[in-house]
């Protein structure tokens, strides 16, 4: 049964490595907020500075400043611009924040 259970997630890796692309970040010249982008925002609230890096999900480690490209902020930031403003449904309320910079990096 373990043995059933580590091949099926074998499988699982290999689907997704034969499904993957390889993105130069560096590469985009968009303003707007896409996979890859590394995005600096304002909380409206509390003024503080937050840098974030949209990634894929294998990649996310929200306390290190990267956030799945499927998460429910990235989802919100996708498309938006510099100058933005940004409402999200946080686990601890809504937050607002404005779009400072995009980058790709």
């Amino acid at each position: 049964e373990k043995q059933a259970m580590i091949a099926a997630m074998i499988s699982d890796i290999e689907d997704k490595l034969s499904r993957a692309e390889v993105v130069d970040p560096a590469a985009i010249t968009s303003s707007r907020i896409q996979f890859g982008a590394t995005v600096t925002l304002q909380d409206e609230d509390s003024d503080e500075e937050i840098v974030y890096k949209i990634v894929g999900g294998e990649e996310a480690d929200a306390k290190a400043g990267l956030i799945s490209y499927d998460a429910p902020l990235a989802r919100a930031l996708i498309g938006k611009e510099e100058g933005d403003t940004v409402r999200f449904d946080a686990p601890k309320g809504k937050k607002v924040f404005e779009v400072l910079s995009v980058t790709y990096k």
